[in-house]
């Protein structure tokens, strides 16, 4: 079973045991509010445009500070929806269970991939994870004690030999950050020369201002001027970040993207909430995150995802 698919599997078994059928109402008025990650914040305010069309009535506020403003704003009760590029850390489940005595729900909305870019006239052929530890890590706990610093330690000819890295990186607050933490640095310490950016936005276009320039950022933010790397696991061939990679969970930083929502077990989704998902797990609402650069659901999970909360399942047909 591959990684993306246990993690999927764990987060549709949760939503199983919360079950309760929604209740649509098609004259639905309020506030609905979202806190959470920059990297879905386009994606939202994408869904939110679709959103209002259907419910007028709604008024749909959007914050996108990071993936690490979620938890506390649902916690408070100061949002409904906590989108997040990364799952809640067992500390963040723990506050909200404190309060609510039960945890907070993980919806998978999409699929994403982690991409390391360069400058366009890099000729690098590709890094493998542990290279990766080396280059943005203080620590190095994936099993290599030396850093990397100059383009010629990772095979670079000619001028570029004796040339020095320029690391581009997401800030603290970011779940972009915190996952590619846990999978490219093994849990270790980012090293300080690694600048910090406020958005994968950022970092590309740091990236392609910098000859010398690497960074990370969600697949959602590819443009002009630099050149996604492929990547391996140590031993393994390089594998490009292509979406076909993506679905099959070959690409070794794939993860799902979540909205976390306040659902109390064998209750049914508060009506806002209800509608908004219905939405975003509907086709269009799977449609708009191609056109943001992300995958949809595979169809599978997409119908399981709607089932789990009590949400009519949509017509086969319209299921891609």
């Amino acid at each position: 079973m591959t990684r993306i698919t246990r993690g999927l599997l764990l987060c549709l078994a949760l939503l199983a045991g919360r079950g309760a059928l929604a209740q649509p109402d098609g004259m639905l008025a309020g506030n609905l509010s979202s806190v959470g990650s920059d990297t879905l914040a386009n994606l939202m305010a994408l869904w939110a445009q679709d959103f209002s069309q259907h419910y007028p009535n709604v008024n749909l506020q959007i914050q996108a500070a990071g993936s690490s403003t979620a938890p506390t704003a649902l916690a408070a009760g100061a949002a409904q929806l906590g989108p997040m590029s990364r799952p809640m850390k067992a500390a963040e489940v723990s506050a909200f269970e404190h309060r609510y005595g039960y945890a907070p729900l993980a919806v998978p909305v999409a699929v994403d991939a982690l991409v390391v870019l360069v400058h366009q006239d890099n000729p690098l052929r590709g890094l493998n994870l542990q290279q990766l530890d080396r280059i943005f890590s203080a620590t190095r706990r994936c099993g290599e004690s030396q850093p990397l610093t100059r383009w010629g330690e990772l095979g670079l000819r000619g001028d570029w030999a004796t040339r020095s890295l320029q690391r581009f990186g997401r800030n603290s607050a970011s779940g972009t950050y915190g996952y590619f933490k846990l999978r490219a640095l093994c849990g270790g310490d980012f090293m300080p020369r690694v600048n910090e950016l406020p958005g994968s936005a950022s970092v590309v276009q740091a990236v392609a201002g910098s000859l010398n320039g690497i960074g990370y950022a969600s697949i959602g933010f590819r443009a002009s001027g630099v050149r996604l790397l492929p990547l391996a696991e140590s031993g393994e061939d390089y594998v490009a970040p292509t979406a076909a990679n993506v679905r099959n969970d070959r690409y070794p930083l794939s993860r799902y993207l979540y909205i976390y929502i306040n659902k109390a077990p064998h209750q049914p989704l508060e009506p806002l909430t209800a509608a908004f998902l219905d939405r975003v797990l509907s086709t269009p609402g799977q449609s708009l995150v191609n056109h943001d650069g992300y995958l949809p659901l595979p169809p599978a999970a997409l119908q399981k995802t709607r089932q789990a909360l009590g949400l009519p399942p949509l017509a086969p047909a319209t299921v891609q």
